[in-house]
């Protein structure tokens, strides 16, 4: 009994989660790893390969905004920005480190992501960790989200990093702050 009860517990804090969040939809797409989509507005996901791209733009995206670093395992940056110059999207590659997370990266993020012309945007990186990190920073700095809404929709996209959800408070407190 015990059990249920702790079970039930955490089943009503998942749904109250799901609620601060937006419609998040995953999706198994081949070539990517972790789809997740929220709205029209964004997806998220981890590893995408180049033969992915083109799927994509029929998907209805209108950029690819890469965050591996090109020195990633798997990473094949310059195939994947071939694919997507085949494809007719535009690709925007921002290697963000997630354990070294730099300021700057986050703020080409923010530019390349509310860009009208990169909307709706596909954000990845290997897991999806860094991408939900980065959107969590979008909807606290730009749509005025408080932390646990934002925190909340980031964890349903695939943040699962303590230091990388610490980076992105950290990011916004110090943005509000000016």
């Amino acid at each position: 009994m015990k059990h249920l009860a702790t079970f039930g517990i955490f089943s009503v804090v998942a749904c109250l989660a799901t609620l601060h969040a937006q419609n998040i939809t995953r999706e198994s797409i081949p070539g990517v790893t972790n789809f997740a989509r929220v709205d029209t507005t964004i997806a998220c996901a981890g590893a995408t390969t180049p033969a992915a791209v083109a799927g994509l733009k029929k998907m209805g995206y209108a950029s690819i905004i890469n965050l591996r670093l090109a020195s990633e395992a798997g990473a094949d940056v310059d195939t994947e920005a071939a694919a997507a110059r085949e494809a007719g999207i535009a690709f925007v590659h921002l290697p963000f480190n997630a354990a070294m997370p730099d300021p700057v990266v986050v703020d080409s993020f923010l530019k390349a992501v509310t860009s009208p012309q990169n909307q709706p945007a596909f954000v990845h990186c290997a897991s999806g960790n860094r991408a939900a990190a980065l959107w969590m920073i979008k909807r606290m700095l730009l749509d005025s989200w408080d932390a646990e809404r934002a925190g909340s929709e980031a964890a349903a996209l695939g943040l699962t990093s303590p230091a990388l959800k610490t980076f992105a408070l950290e990011y916004v407190r110090s943005h509000q702050a000016r």
